[in-house]
C-alpha cells in the first residue's frame, strides 16, 4: 500500500470537525477526479483544485462523472455527497459519518421508539422555531398549527415585499419548470438545505430515516431538521431573486442560499440543534468525534467493555 501515490488515509481526529467546514459546493457538466486530498474539478473553462477536508456536501448535478478514487476520498474525509435532478428538484445521497461512534444514533432511535420521548424531541424542535414560547405543554395538534400559521406568515410577508403574486406551494418534482418563478427558487433552495442537513445528519452518526415529525420516509430527520431553517433562509430569499427574474435562477438561488449559509453559521446551528434534540445537559460538551470504539450490550448495565473474557464472571 505504501507504493500507492497520494495523501495516506487520515484518521477522524485529524479531520476538521463537521461544523468547521464550508456548507456546500454545486457541480455539474463536469469531471471529478483525485489528486492527492484535493478532489480535481475540469470542465470547458478549465481545472479547479478542492481541499475535500474543507467541504461538508457535494451537490453533484446533470453531466456530473466522477472517479472511484475521487468517491474514496470523499468517504475517508466524511464529505456529504448528493446526486441531484436536473436544476436540483430530486436528489440522491450517500456518505459515511465523521464518526464511529453510534452514541447519537442510539438515543436517536430510542427517543424515536418511545412515545413520550418522540413527543418532547416534537416539542424542542418547535422550541426551537419558537423560543419565546413555551412548547412544553402544547399538543402535536397544536404545534403544527402554530408551524402552519408561522410558515403561511413568512410567505405573505415575503410575497408583500416583493410585489410577488403567491398562489401557494405548487410544484411538480419530475418538472422544475412546471411552477412558477418564486415556486422555481424554493424548490432550488430547498434542495441546497436538504443536501446540507443530509450531510450534517449522517456526519454526526445520524439517521436520515428516522423522523420525529416527518416519518415514513428514507429522509425524514432531513426534512425535520431542514424545516428549522427554511422560514429564515430559502422564503425569503426565493422571493427575492424571483423578484429579480434572473437568467439564471436555479443558480442564482444556490449562490445566495449558499452564501447565507455561511453568514448565518447554519451548518454550526444545525449540529447544536441536533444535539438539543438528543443530548443532555451533561453530554453536549464531550466530543462527537471519538475513537472507534466498540462496546458489548448487558442487560443490568446497559454497556460493558469489548475485548475482555467474561467468563469467570458469576451470574
Amino acid at each position: 500500500m505504501s507504493d500507492i501515490p497520494g495523501m495516506e488515509k487520515p484518521c477522524l481526529q485529524q479531520l476538521p470537525q463537521v461544523s468547521d467546514r464550508l456548507s456546500f459546493l454545486y457541480l455539474e457538466h463536469c469531471q471529478l477526479s483525485r489528486e492527492d486530498s484535493a478532489i480535481l474539478v475540469r470542465d470547458d473553462n478549465g481545472t479547479i483544485r478542492i481541499p475535500v477536508a474543507s467541504i461538508s456536501t457535494l451537490l453533484l448535478g446533470p453531466g456530473t462523472n466522477i472517479t472511484h478514487r475521487a468517491i474514496e476520498l470523499i468517504g475517508d474525509a466524511g464529505v456529504g455527497i448528493v446526486w441531484v435532478g436536473e436544476n436540483g428538484v430530486r436528489y440522491y445521497a450517500s456518505g459515511r459519518p465523521l464518526t464511529h461512534r453510534a452514541h447519537l444514533l442510539m438515543r436517536q432511535a430510542e427517543m424515536v421508539s418511545n412515545k413520550r420521548q418522540h413527543l418532547n424531541v416534537v416539542r424542542k424542535m418547535y422550541q426551537i422555531r419558537f423560543p419565546d414560547e413555551d412548547a412544553s405543554g402544547l399538543t402535536t395538534q397544536q404545534l403544527r398549527g402554530r408551524e402552519g400559521s408561522r410558515v403561511r406568515k413568512a410567505y405573505k410577508n415575503a410575497a408583500k415585499k416583493w410585489g410577488i403574486k403567491w398562489c401557494g406551494r405548487n410544484y411538480d418534482p419530475n418538472d422544475f419548470f412546471e411552477g412558477d418563478l418564486v415556486n422555481q427558487a424554493l424548490s432550488a433552495g430547498n434542495v441546497c438545505l436538504y443536501g446540507l442537513a443530509h450531510a450534517v445528519i449522517t456526519a454526526l452518526g445520524c439517521s436520515p430515516g428516522l423522523g420525529f415529525i416527518h416519518v415514513g420516509h428514507e429522509n425524514s430527520f432531513v426534512y425535520d431538521i431542514a424545516d428549522l431553517y427554511k422560514a429564515e433562509i430559502t422564503i425569503p430569499i426565493a422571493f427575492e431573486v424571483a423578484a429579480a427574474e434572473p437568467e439564471d435562477l436555479p443558480g442564482t438561488v444556490r449562490r445566495r442560499v449558499r452564501d447565507e449559509i455561511t453568514s448565518s453559521h447554519i451548518l454550526e446551528r444545525m449540529v447544536k440543534d441536533i444535539q438539543f434534540l438528543f443530548l443532555g445537559e451533561d453530554e453536549k460538551n464531550n466530543r462527537l468525534i471519538d475513537a472507534d470504539v466498540t462496546y458489548l450490550w448487558d442487560l443490568k448495565k446497559g454497556t460493558v467493555a469489548n475485548g475482555k473474557s467474561y467468563s469467570e464472571e458469576k451470574e
